[in-house]
C-alpha cells in the first residue's frame, strides 16, 4: 500500500495542475474527467446571451489563470452552439496561460470532408481552418484532442498553429469484450473497407468479418467480403452512427450467415431525430431487439442523456482518457 501511494504522488509529482473549463453539454463529462485526478480543476463560465441572442459570457477567476496551464471541454452539438464555444476558446489563450488545450471528443463535420462535385462544400476542412487559427498560448500552439475522427485525411486539414492529437475509443471497447462472458467466441464485423482500414489493427487478436455495399438494380445491399460469423458474439465496429441504417443491414446479413449474437460500438453516437429508438429493445421481440448490446461513448452528451437505462444501450466513458490527455 505504501509503495502505491509513493507510485501515485510521484506520478502526480510529474505532472502540472490543469484547469478545466467546459461548455454546459459538457457538464458531467468534465467532472467525470476530473474525478480521474486530483491535479485537473473544474472551473466555470458564465453562459448567458443578451436580449438579442448574442452571446453575454464571462469567464470566472481569469486573473488566476495567468501562467496556469488550462483546457476546455467542448461540445459542437449544433451549429447554434458553436460561435459562443469558439468565442471562449479564443480567449482563453490570451489570458496569459502557460498552455491550452481543447478537447473536442467529436469532430461533427468529419463526414463532409470531400467534394464529390464542383460545388460541394467540404466543412470538415472549415472547422479544421477555425480550429487551425486559435491565438498562441504563452506555452506556444493549442494542443487539439479529438476522438476518431471520420477519415484519417483530415489529420492534414489543420494548419502549423495547433497540435492535433487524434485518439481512439477502442481501448474502452477491448475492455468491455473482455468483461463479457464467453468473451473467446466474440468476432469484430466492419460495415465498409472505410471500417476495416481505420479500426483493424487495434482489434487484430479478434476474428474479422468484413462487409461491403453491393449495387444490385437500383439497390445498395450488404453483402459479407470476407470472414465467418457463425457461431460467434459478432460486433460491428465503426466510428459514427446517424440514422442506423447500414448497422442494421449489416445485423441482418450477420445473423443469416449463423451469427450467434449481434452488437454494436460506435465512438459517436450522433443519431439525429431520435434515430436510436430503431435500436431500443421492445417487449413484443422483433427488429428491435436484434442488437445484444449497443455501445457508445460519452462524446455526444445529447445522446447519452437520451438512451440512459434503455437497452441494449451501454456508455463507455471517455473521462478516463481524457483525463490522461489533459496531464503535462
Amino acid at each position: 500500500m505504501e509503495v502505491d501511494k509513493e507510485e501515485t504522488q510521484n506520478q502526480q509529482q510529474k505532472h502540472q495542475q490543469v484547469h478545466l473549463f467546459y461548455c454546459v453539454e459538457s457538464e458531467e463529462l468534465a467532472r467525470k474527467v476530473a474525478g480521474h485526478s486530483d491535479l485537473i480543476t473544474l472551473q466555470s463560465i458564465n453562459w448567458r446571451n443578451f436580449d438579442d441572442g448574442f452571446p453575454n459570457l464571462f469567464i470566472n477567476n481569469a486573473e488566476d489563470l495567468r501562467g496556469q496551464h488550462v483546457a476546455f471541454l467542448a461540445c459542437f452539438s449544433s451549429p447554434g452552439v458553436i460561435f459562443e464555444q469558439l468565442s471562449v476558446i479564443y480567449a482563453l489563450p490570451r489570458l496569459f496561460v502557460a498552455s491550452f488545450t481543447l478537447v473536442l471528443p467529436f469532430f461533427p463535420t468529419g463526414s463532409f470532408e470531400r467534394m464529390e462535385e464542383e460545388g460541394d462544400v467540404a466543412t470538415a476542412f472549415t472547422m479544421a481552418r477555425i480550429l487551425s487559427n486559435i491565438p498562441i498560448s504563452r506555452g506556444g500552439p493549442t494542443s487539439l484532442v479529438i476522438y476518431d475522427i471520420h477519415a484519417l485525411q483530415e489529420r492534414f486539414y489543420f494548419g502549423d498553429q495547433v497540435l492535433p492529437l487524434f485518439v481512439t475509443g477502442i481501448p474502452l471497447l477491448k475492455q468491455r469484450l473482455l468483461q463479457l462472458p464467453e468473451s473467446d467466441k466474440i468476432a469484430v464485423a466492419f460495415p465498409d473497407d472505410g471500417a476495416w482500414k481505420r479500426f483493424h489493427k487495434l482489434l487484430d487478436h479478434f476474428p474479422m468479418v468484413v462487409c461491403v455495399k453491393v449495387r444490385e438494380g437500383d439497390e445498395r445491399i450488404v453483402r459479407i467480403k470476407e470472414g465467418n460469423p457463425a457461431g460467434c458474439h459478432v460486433v460491428i465496429v465503426d466510428d459514427l452512427v446517424q440514422s442506423g441504417g447500414t448497422l442494421i443491414e449489416c445485423q441482418k446479413v450477420l445473423a443469416a450467415h449463423g451469427a450467434a449474437k449481434v452488437s454494436a460500438y460506435v465512438t459517436h453516437g450522433v443519431f439525429p431525430k431520435r434515430s436510436w429508438e430503431r435500436f431500443a429493445h421492445k417487449n413484443e421481440g422483433g427488429m428491435e431487439n436484434a442488437f445484444a448490446y449497443f455501445w457508445i461513448t460519452d462524446s455526444c452528451p445529447h445522446t447519452v442523456k437520451a438512451i440512459t437505462n434503455k437497452r441494449p444501450f451501454e456508455v463507455l466513458s471517455l473521462a478516463g482518457s481524457i483525463a490522461d490527455a489533459l496531464l503535462i
